[in-house]
């Protein structure tokens, strides 16, 4: 019995440190691309929000649904890029941990370039959050511009496991 306890103890905290980040890594966008390129393998989900944006704020909880849903598939990835300042990473370590926020997220601290590397991602991009990104095999097979449904993100990463 005492051995069942210890065992629900050690798996309650493993949860919960999974389940939020302790820390947010902030990158330049060059570190960024890198980043992407490595989870080349598997179907990749990129957000890009910010704790100031309502749209992006009320599409969390779908991403979250989703990437509790696969996290365990190792082909599935998510990761959410921060686009607030580096001077609210403690405000967005709070968030992460208040939302419950599972996936990887990184703050991308390279807005003063920003002119530069949206169209990286996508010629059409004009700036505004959330955008979505989503990539196969270290290609990108989909950008969605705006707020994204549960069902609308279900579909596409269904449709590419």
């Amino acid at each position: 019995m005492k051995n069942f306890f210890n065992l629900l103890f050690v798996l309650v905290c493993f949860s919960i440190v999974k389940a939020q980040q302790a820390a947010v890594v902030s990158v330049k966008y060059e570190e960024l691309e890198k980043r992407i390129q490595q989870e080349k393998d598997k179907f990749l989900v990129v957000n890009f929000w910010s704790t100031t944006c309502g749209p992006c704020v009320k599409e969390l909880p779908h991403f979250m649904e989703v990437n509790n849903k696969y996290a365990g598939n190792p082909k599935f990835k998510m990761i959410l890029v921060s686009l607030d300042r580096l001077a609210d990473m403690e405000k967005v370590v709070k968030f992460i941990k208040n939302k419950n926020l599972t996936a990887e997220v990184i703050l991308l601290d390279d807005i003063k370039r920003m002119n530069t590397w949206i169209p990286r991602f996508n010629k059409d991009w004009d700036g505004n959050i959330p955008v979505t990104i989503f990539y196969k095999n270290g290609q990108k097979v989909y950008f969605n511009d705006g707020e994204m449904s549960k069902e609308d993100l279900e579909k596409l990463v269904e449709q590419n496991l």
